[in-house]
């Protein structure tokens, strides 16, 4: 089969023909109908995330936001059979850690990240393995489109359990949305879909004015603001009551705990790159003279993927609304080289194998 392979860490991803994967006695293979590239993969490519494991290794098929049908299933699988059509988290658990019997499977403390991990080659291929597949495959309702569910398992689904489970936000607060890529689009729909007022934030206008269309009341154009967050401030008359960081770049995540009023909680979705490889200097003595919160959010347990089906359903979110693009497998090397210089708006989403 087709796939999109890592041999040189910033270079092209070389196409090459890989061996078909069979499915583990609780996995399944799963055809590969749409994938979003997300610039977890640009971060990825570029070879980071080494300081916390999840440095991939070169020979890894990328790929992490998959939609499909099964194709085959392990003998020991119960809960899905060959036919359905399924998303799949990016951070699969194994459904036996204290964290995922306590419902938190997102957070599993024997997670294995796909497209990252040797052992969990991606989805940026024909087909791709999932294992535990009655933990980690959720079904998808009838007459969605594969596109359409394409970035479930990672973007859309962390900016909703960021805003809807992490945070406390309520119809009427104030969010503002620091960085309008795929996440932060998809912050910018949930927050509205929940009521929510929302400040978009970005360098661009093409990407404010895709925010706008996704919901977004105000925007600050943060390459012309003075100061980001006084800008802010001013717009929620007072400050923020939650602010999403969606893209984890220094300057971005303290200009969202800035921007907070008093009590206001700071949601961190974005992961940081080799400036800050993971560490972030932030205004603590402020912090706790405003008693802010600092929540991060990673993913969202399958169980609660049908929350956000129920608000497709009725026409309250709709996921492909922040899918810019479809691309074939042969164009996803030009895609994570334009999110270098942030120059894709929304998320693109690989349709052709």
């Amino acid at each position: 089969m087709r796939a999109a392979v890592l041999r040189e860490y910033g270079e092209p991803l070389e196409i090459e023909d890989v061996e078909r994967p069979d499915p583990d006695s609780d996995g399944v293979v799963i055809e590969t109908e749409a994938c979003g590239i997300c610039r977890s993969d640009w971060h990825a490519w570029q070879g980071d995330w080494d300081w916390i494991g999840a440095k991939p290794p070169r020979g890894q098929i990328l790929g992490h936001e998959p939609a499909g049908r099964v194709a085959k299933v392990g003998e020991d699988v119960t809960r899905v059979r060959e036919g359905d059509r399924v998303a799949v988290p990016f951070n699969l658990s194994d459904g036996t850690c204290p964290e995922c019997r306590a419902g938190h499977s997102n957070v599993c403390e024997n997670l294995l990240p796909l497209g990252f991990a040797e052992a969990a080659p991606g989805a940026f291929a024909e087909e791709v393995h999932v294992p535990a597949a009655d933990q980690n495959v959720v079904t998808l309702p009838d007459g969605v489109s594969p596109v359409t569910m394409a970035g479930l398992g990672c973007r859309f689904v962390t900016a909703f359990h960021g805003l809807v489970h992490r945070a406390d936000v309520e119809a009427g607060d104030w969010v503002a949305v620091h960085g309008c890529g795929g996440v932060g689009l998809s912050a910018v729909h949930v927050a509205d879909a929940v009521g929510a007022n929302v400040v978009a934030v970005d360098l661009t206008d093409e990407k404010l004015g895709k925010a706008e269309e996704l919901g977004a009341d105000e925007t600050v154009n943060a390459a012309e603001a003075e100061n980001v967050p006084r800008a802010v401030m001013a717009l929620t008359d007072g400050g923020a009551h939650v602010s999403v960081d969606a893209l984890g770049i220094a300057e971005t995540c303290r200009n969202s705990v800035r921007c907070l009023r008093r009590r206001g909680q700071h949601v961190q979705i974005g992961l940081t790159s080799q400036d800050e490889q993971g560490t972030v200097g932030l205004p603590t003595d402020a912090m706790v003279m405003k008693e802010v919160e600092f929540l991060g959010s990673f993913g969202m347990q399958p169980p609660r993927y049908d929350e956000i089906f129920r608000m497709v359903e009725t026409g309250t979110l709709d996921p492909s609304a922040v899918v810019s693009e479809t691309v074939t497998l042969d164009d996803v090397s030009d895609r994570l080289a334009a999110m270098s210089d942030y120059e894709t708006a929304g998320i693109p989403v690989v349709d052709e194998f």
